[in-house]
């Protein structure tokens, strides 16, 4: 495991480190009066578009 520190959009920056990476966890979006997990911008853009795995934890 390793820390950076990055600055920027995270779509880009999480993109952009995915090509290093092993696999990438993100969190699930949460909304009030929702069941369920629900993708943000960022969880969906990984999802379609990460070199490496994607786990969502809720």
């Amino acid at each position: 495991m390793t820390q950076d520190l990055n600055t920027g959009p995270a779509r880009k920056v999480l993109l952009h480190r995915s090509a290093a990476a092993d696999l990438l966890i993100i969190g699930a979006r949460r909304t009030h009066g929702h069941f369920g997990l629900q993708l943000g911008r960022v969880g969906y853009t990984l999802l379609h578009y990460a070199d490496c795995p994607v786990a969502i934890e809720p």
